[in-house]
């Protein structure tokens, strides 16, 4: 006789009954389930909201934001005569309809997109079962499962999959266009564009329309970046208690990275945190070096944060419970200052080559070493405009006038050519209709500011 215990598994499971015709009602029964468990349903947390409410930040009304958005989306569309939209850029994909998806994931393998009829629906193409994730929106008229044509599912049958795809996207433009067949695409291989234009659908550049829609904010999405400085400065803050000799470049970093997911943020950019010599040049990403006393560390956040907008900062600090050298106070005062004037000429009405050529730039020993912009727009992601330096300025850099609303970030990273260190500050600024707002808040280390 075997005496073993018999398993117990399933004997108090209550299997629902399954008829023909309830498996309608079933699948809307869980989308509807999933959909009050989207992450952006259920808020961003205890901590998060906590610090918000410290900040004195009110929350954003987000239905307000989203009709926002479309309607400067629609507008830029009439403008520049077009029947809609096809993104493919996932930030602009949750610009249109404020619905993420595998963000990261999705932004090297095209299988999510999203129509925005500039009369007509929003028809969002998302990933296979992912019906459920734009259902909070309000804006997403339509989901319809996406036809990745990527040669990942494709192979080299890619091009039935390109036709299946052109089919219904042309379809789209014909149903809403009223006789329109101008098409804005932000992102397209080749393949697409010539069966679009085979089905006499005509390609225009769509990154030109969002990237205009994009560029002033409305109170609300201002309410939900200054919600994601505060978590990103948090953070901030938490990586610097973390800073001691003895910890690697890789650590450090990692306290960002955590204390962005734990406050509901979503990724970031790059990995732009180097001590000592690795500061001077710019541009190298966190490694595994040790951090000694002594050394400076600088960064730069590049976090997409809470609401998916970007708290884009940069910090130099001193490691170690030592006092600077002089010439790394040289090296801080003379990026302090020139972040300081430069935010001093950010107001409504100069415009973008007038605030270039009067801005302060490096040194001449630290000139050549300097960073690639002076400027550059900020809102889910980096965006237009990019101001260089007037050194750098050429015919085919675009002009234009700062305008209230706007949001910019201030750059500074100054390093002597062949030097052993360098040091790195940019801050967020919003223009107002009298001048601008420092949005970013983090104080600079005081004792490479003290004389």
């Amino acid at each position: 006789m075997n005496d073993a215990p018999r398993s117990t598994f399933g004997r108090h499971r209550k299997i629902m009954p399954f008829e023909p015709g309830s498996i309608e009602a079933l699948r809307q029964a869980s989308r509807d389930k999933a959909a009050g468990l989207n992450q952006h349903v259920l808020g961003y947390g205890a901590v998060a909201e906590a610090e918000w409410r410290a900040a004195g930040i009110a929350a954003p009304d987000l239905p307000a934001m989203r009709r926002y958005r479309l309607e400067r989306i629609r507008a830029e569309l009439r403008r520049r005569d077009y029947a809609g939209a096809l993104l493919y850029d996932p930030i602009n994909i949750r610009y249109a309809t404020d619905a993420t998806n595998m963000q990261s994931w999705v932004a090297h393998n095209p299988t999510r997109h999203c129509f925005v009829a500039t009369d007509g629906p929003v028809v969002l193409f998302d990933y296979f079962s992912c019906e459920h994730l734009s259902d909070h929106t309000g804006v997403v008229d339509e989901v319809r499962p996406a036809v990745p044509w990527l040669f990942l599912y494709g192979g080299e049958l890619t091009h039935k999959r390109v036709r299946r795809w052109a089919g219904g996207i042309a379809d789209l433009v014909k149903e809403h266009g009223g006789g329109n067949r101008r098409l804005a695409v932000d992102h397209l291989d080749p393949e697409g564009v010539s069966e679009l234009a085979r089905l006499g659908i005509a390609i225009g550049n769509g990154e030109a329309v969002m990237e205009s829609a994009r560029l002033i904010k409305s109170p609300d999405e201002l309410l939900a970046m200054r919600r994601a400085i505060v978590a990103c400065e948090a953070a901030m803050a938490e990586m610097e208690a973390a800073l001691r000799p003895g910890i690697s470049e890789n650590e450090l970093w990692a306290e960002l990275h955590r204390g962005n997911i734990a406050r509901g943020g979503e990724w970031i950019e790059t990995r732009l945190l180097s001590s000592g010599p690795r500061t001077n040049p710019w541009f190298q990403e966190c490694s595994s070096r040790i951090i000694e006393a002594g050394d400076l560390v600088a960064f730069d956040t590049d976090l997409i944060g809470p609401y998916g907008f970007c708290a884009d900062l940069s910090r130099t600090w001193l490691c170690g419970d030592v006092g600077p050298t002089q010439e790394q106070r040289d090296l801080f005062r003379i990026a302090a200052d020139q972040i300081a004037q430069n935010t001093e000429l950010m107001k409504p009405g100069t415009t973008f080559r007038d605030l270039a050529e009067r801005s302060r730039v490096p040194p001449p020993d630290c000139f050549a070493t300097r960073y690639g912009v002076l400027y550059h727009g900020v809102g889910l992601a980096d965006e237009y405009p990019t101001l260089p330096h007037a050194a750098d300025w050429t015919d085919d850099t675009p002009d234009g006038v700062l305008e209230p609303g706007m949001v910019l970030c201030v750059e500074s990273y100054i390093g002597r050519l062949g030097g052993h260190e360098g040091v790195k500050l940019e801050e967020q600024v919003l223009i107002t209709e009298n001048g601008n707002e420092k949005l970013s808040a983090y104080p600079l280390d005081p004792r490479l500011m003290s004389d």
